[in-house]
């Protein structure tokens, strides 16, 4: 004989704009928004955490050399200063 799971309420608080963008979203899917946190929190018990990678964000390599370039031209004293911008800018129009 099968047995009955029992259901019971979850009540969380969301910013009334993410609830609606989120409910439009899951709609588009074909499911209701208490359907997806099911499925979230399914997926969390699978893997036994949040099943997305959580993360800070990394420079990419372009950002990573400009910044590299802005120390090593911070410590030559060879480096072309500038007092202000207006020197800077009329430097760059030679």
């Amino acid at each position: 004989m099968p047995t009955l799971t029992k259901n019971r309420n979850f009540t969380i608080r969301l910013d009334a704009k993410v609830k609606d963008e989120a409910e439009r979203l899951f709609a588009n899917l074909g499911m209701t928004l208490s359907g997806a946190m099911n499925i979230f929190l399914h997926q969390a018990l699978i893997v036994g955490g949040l099943p997305f990678e959580i993360r800070l964000e990394r420079p990419n390599k372009t950002t990573l050399a400009a910044m590299e370039e802005a120390i090593h031209l911070a410590s030559d004293p060879n480096a072309k200063r500038f007092a202000t911008v207006d020197d800077l800018m009329e430097d760059l129009r030679k």
